[in-house]
């Protein structure tokens, strides 16, 4: 419809009533996009209901039919089960030592047991009892009858993938993204979907749609994101296997807020087909699908699996590169190096001594430990991760996010991206001296402006991974052993404290693999430490990051470790170093 001023266009007034009639038109304008305000708002929120309802009858569902199932079969115990890994798991599954029904419907059972407390899932998938006939006929695969679950963004068919945003809700899939068509024939069973934050460009759990997703361990503390709904699942047990996705961190932080193994690959080493983006078109900052497990182990089992012909016929854009287990299994000592602090976010003190204790395990197994540090950290926080991640400024994930609530998770963020292009410059000016760090986010967040300025960044990004190489190379280093985001945050600080993924995005920016292994607990002495923190600019994020990791106690430890691209193997084989030896200094 016109705005008051058009529709007076042509008409021949005097001046009191021409004034009059625009006044009165504007009125009239108003009203009309109050009035559409308000319908978006009825239909969203409509569609939140639907949703909802969508949900709680599907967790309905699975509940009878575990309990159907429990009546048929009462005295069977489920912990023995539970307990095993999934390598021997598979093997019982296999040699039929194990009922592919007592697997799947005992884990069903423990998942809605742990959604119960963390609010996890955002439905149990009821075709995996339907999928309990046909999966003999799969029996060679690798994952034959293991129960598995997938981020709520992996396209399932017939089930909605929203991203947590209302816009995507009443869209069905209409096909299996190509990582669930690969694990079904390797004969998985995918069984839930799982909670992610509203937008996905979050480290936090909540939507406006699911809800908030509590930490297994802590129900004061976030499970992180905006792979939670996975970490929480397994980390509670409810889950052996997941799939999760990676922007900046997303299956890294929930890996360590909820003290599971979590793996980021190479973007390009696995099919993306099929695994939901808020928006696309980015290129600056690489997302990638990865599995989440218990342990290292279970990764490398699930990279096989997806690493075959199947998947490289479905998506001939990936690079047809089978999973190398010479390259996983050899015992070759190694160059690794270290950092416990990236010089962009002071750690906090059960990070940096995670690295420390797993530092000196490994130089006692043999290995070669080499002082690191990032190359020009703020270069590629700023102009690298920001620059390229937000080159739109954020309107894409203000688009999206109209029409609906907007979560109190990510408030502040989506505050911060509404914000004027001239206010964000004046703030950045305004806060140069006093807060450089502050400054210079403000005016990463303002986007590029134009195509050239677009290009100019896409070549800082290839400048600053050739940079990064060549460091590698010049201190002679295979892997790196660094920190990685913890202890799990007190809620609503995720969206505060943007700066701290500097520890995880960077492996996105450079597409280097890498991955999350638990190795120690918060103790009293981390928390002692931590009421001396300062941080390295003393301003709002620093005071924010020690505030969020406060009451950390007994909470997982993990550490990071990183390989160059495509060079899957290697990193998994330092983490599985680092899990053994850790497991090893404990006995």
């Amino acid at each position: 419809m016109k705005d008051g001023p058009q529709l007076l266009q042509g008409m021949e007034l005097d001046s009191w009533t021409a004034a009059l009639l625009t006044s009165a038109a504007c009125g009239v304008g108003a009203l009309v996009v109050l009035v559409h305000r308000v319908t978006r708002h009825q239909q969203a929120t409509e569609k939140i209901q639907r949703a909802r309802k969508w949900r709680t009858e599907s967790l309905e569902r699975a509940e009878q039919a575990v309990l159907r199932y429990r009546d048929t079969n009462p005295r069977k115990d489920s912990d023995q089960i539970l307990s095993l890994t999934l390598s021997d798991l598979t093997k019982q599954l296999k040699e039929g030592t194990l009922s592919r029904d007592d697997v799947l419907h005992f884990y069903m059972e423990k998942a809605l047991d742990i959604n119960r407390k963390v609010n996890c899932c955002t439905e149990i998938l009821l075709e995996s009892l339907d999928q309990l006939k046909t999966v003999p006929s799969n029996i060679d695969g690798l994952l034959y009858g293991v129960p598995i679950s997938i981020k709520e963004n992996v396209k399932y068919k017939n089930h909605v993938s929203s991203c947590g945003v209302v816009v995507y809700l009443d869209q069905p899939a209409e096909e299996d993204s190509v990582l669930v068509k690969v694990l079904k024939r390797q004969g998985a069973i995918p069984f839930v979907k799982t909670n992610i934050p509203q937008g996905l460009l979050s480290y936090d759990c909540s939507n406006p749609i699911f809800g908030q997703t509590l930490n297994p361990h802590n129900s004061q503390k976030t499970c992180g994101g905006s792979s939670g709904g996975e970490g929480a699942l397994i980390g509670g047990g409810g889950s052996l296997l997941g799939i999760g996705s990676d922007i900046g961190g997303s299956i890294r932080i929930p890996a360590s807020f909820c003290g599971i193994c979590g793996f980021k690959p190479t973007s390009g080493r696995i099919s993306l087909q099929g695994v939901k983006p808020l928006f696309r078109g980015q290129k600056s900052v690489l997302a990638s699908p990865g599995p989440m497990a218990r342990d290292v182990d279970s990764l490398v089992l699930c990279m096989q699996a997806l690493l075959c012909d199947h998947m490289f016929s479905l998506d001939p854009t990936v690079p047809p590169l089978p999973f190398n287990m010479q390259i996983y299994q050899s015992s070759k000592p190694l160059n690794i190096g270290y950092l416990e602090n990236d010089g962009y976010t002071q750690p906090s003190p059960s990070m940096a001594r995670g690295v420390r204790e797993v530092k000196a395990l490994l130089e006692q197994a043999g290995h070669t430990l080499v002082p690191y540090i990032p190359p020009n950290i703020s270069h590629g926080a700023h102009e690298v991760m920001l620059k390229g991640l937000f080159a739109d400024a954020g309107s894409n994930l203000l688009q999206k996010m109209e029409g609906g609530p907007v979560d109190v998770c990510i408030k502040p963020q989506v505050f911060l991206y509404s914000l004027p292009k001239w206010l964000k410059k004046t703030f950045s000016f305004f806060f140069e001296r006093l807060f450089p760090r502050v400054s210079a986010v403000f005016a990463s967040i303002c986007g590029v402006g134009s195509a050239a300025d677009l290009w100019a960044q896409h070549a800082a990004v290839e400048d600053y991974i050739h940079e990064t190489i060549a460091y590698w190379r010049e201190i002679n280093i295979d892997v790196l052993l660094c920190p990685v985001i913890g202890p799990a945050y007190n809620h609503y600080y995720c969206g505060k404290i943007g700066t701290a993924v500097s520890y995880t995005m960077l492996y996105n920016a450079l597409n280097f693999p890498a991955g999350v292994v638990p190795v120690s607990t918060v103790t009293v002495k981390d928390e002692e430490e931590l009421k001396h923190y300062k941080g390295m600019f003393q301003d709002a994020w620093d005071k924010h990051f020690k505030q969020a990791v406060s009451g950390g106690e007994g909470l997982p430890v993990a550490v990071q470790c990183v390989a160059l691209p495509w060079q899957e193997e290697l990193c998994l084989r330092l983490m599985k170093e680092v899990e053994q030896l850790v497991k090893q200094s404990r006995r």
